[in-house]
């Protein structure tokens, strides 16, 4: 497969055929995830190891039941209660962590690049599984692939990404590979909520809701990240909703075969009515949580075999 990388740190350097490779690899998981035996071998020996700085439910749990489905030896870290509380800096876990050998390294950080600093240090595959407000490449994937099997297609698509834009990963992530792979990307928010520049990225940018979701085929939901904040960025919640809130209203401006997603964890009847985000006509919210496991997989897969044909060339050096 045309996947080359040693690590995954973000969307922004790969390719379309790097996507495609993920994705298509993604879909044979699917259907093993779906059999009574969920098991494979492609991580058989190897041993994961799972940072997370922040606190995660979805994006932890996929990524620990994808190496176990894999065979890999999976390890929690409790960063919470580790030495970084006592004072070590992240190289110095980093360089403890790399000590013990491991092959997988799957890290969340709230500083944004820190992913990056730790592959540095470390001779195993290093994961981003969100940095900041930087990057989260694995929730981007498993996006793709939600709408790739939802609409057919993953091109010449019309997307609305809504809400807080400024402090999302998942968003730029989006962006990035929504853009690589020929769709039209619209962002629809508060001024407020809008990274200076933006439109700069070559994407149309709405502060009406109703007229950012004319006619699209994505409608694409963001959280309201107020650990993130440090200001008055909305008046209110009420009011919030009451202008960028998802419901029936708002949607019926969008194609009529629309479908609802929402990486999570939802804030219901803030970001998005509760009762759109459980239609099963509309709703793909779900199957975004299933492809994670699934496009988890893909990626430490292919990381896994990179990184074990490196091994057998006495030549280079992994470093």
């Amino acid at each position: 497969m045309d996947f080359s990388a040693r690590h995954l740190l973000g969307i922004e350097p790969l390719a379309q055929g790097d996507i495609r490779s993920i994705l298509d690899l993604a879909e044979q998981y699917v259907d093993l995830n779906r059999q009574s035996n969920k098991h494979g071998d492609a991580l058989a020996g190897m041993t994961q190891i799972n940072m997370f700085f922040e606190n995660s439910t979805r994006t932890q749990a996929s990524f620990e039941l994808a190496g176990k489905r894999l065979g890999a030896d999976v390890m929690n870290m409790s960063m919470q209660t580790s030495s970084i509380k006592k004072g070590e800096t992240l190289i110095d876990t980093a360089l403890t962590i790399n000590a013990m050998r491991p092959d997988l390294l799957v890290v969340r950080h709230p500083g944004s690049g820190a992913v990056n600093l730790l592959a540095e240090k470390v001779n195993c595959a290093v994961i981003n599984a969100g940095d900041g407000q930087h990057e989260h490449p694995t929730q981007a994937l498993l996006d793709a692939l939600t709408i790739r099997r939802a609409k057919g297609r993953l091109h010449r698509l019309s997307i609305a990404i809504c809400g807080d834009i400024a402090h999302s990963r998942v968003a730029r992530s989006n962006l990035l590979l929504l853009g690589k792979m020929g769709n039209r990307v619209r962002l629809v928010g508060p001024k407020t909520l809008m990274p200076a520049g933006i439109a700069d990225l070559g994407v149309e940018v709405f502060d009406d809701m109703r007229k950012g979701l004319k006619g699209v085929d994505v409608v694409m939901m963001l959280r309201l990240q107020r650990e993130r904040m440090d200001g008055g960025f909305i008046p209110s919640e009420r009011e919030f909703y009451h202008r960028y809130g998802l419901d029936a209203e708002k949607l019926s401006h969008a194609s009529a075969d629309a479908i609802i997603m929402h990486p999570g964890p939802m804030n219901r009847g803030v970001e998005i009515d509760g009762t759109l985000a459980d239609d099963i006509n509309r709703s793909v919210i779900q199957e975004q949580v299933e492809m994670g496991v699934a496009v988890r997989m893909a990626v430490m897969h292919l990381l896994a075999r990179n990184l074990r044909e490196a091994r057998t060339r006495p030549e280079e050096v992994i470093a």
